[in-house]
């Protein structure tokens, strides 16, 4: 099993910059993929961005260019960095991380989910 915990959610903004942590425990050399996804209010879940373990990434055209995947020095944590904040990234935002080396942007694919964090950009 793995658990996923997000952070560094909150209140920016447009144009401010966040940095959220999704810190991954357990057994987590089962784990090739992590990505990021969000739902906006009255949206569907729309994965972000994804980062393999060659660190290999794959972002969403709406945040392409102002977001950021990376991965820390224990490949254990995942950082999403936003920049260029826009009032449309308000979203409750998860880490999702699955055992298979295929990226997907299918979220039921995704067996391992963190609780969410919340994202606010006022205009």
């Amino acid at each position: 099993q793995v658990q996923l915990v997000e952070s560094g959610g909150g209140l920016v903004q447009a144009g401010g910059s966040l940095r959220l942590s999704c810190a991954a425990s357990g057994s987590t050399v089962s784990i090739n993929v992590m990505g990021w996804y969000r739902r906006a209010p009255g949206k569907q879940r729309e994965l972000i961005a994804t980062i393999t373990t060659s660190g290999s990434t794959n972002y969403a055209n709406s945040v392409k260019g102002r977001f950021t995947i990376s991965r820390g020095n224990a490949k254990n944590t995942v950082y999403l960095q936003m920049n260029s904040l826009k009032p449309e990234d308000t979203a409750v935002y998860y880490c999702a991380a699955r055992e298979s080396a295929i990226v997907t942007t299918i979220p039921n694919l995704y067996a391992y989910w963190g609780q969410g964090t919340q994202v606010t950009v006022s205009s």
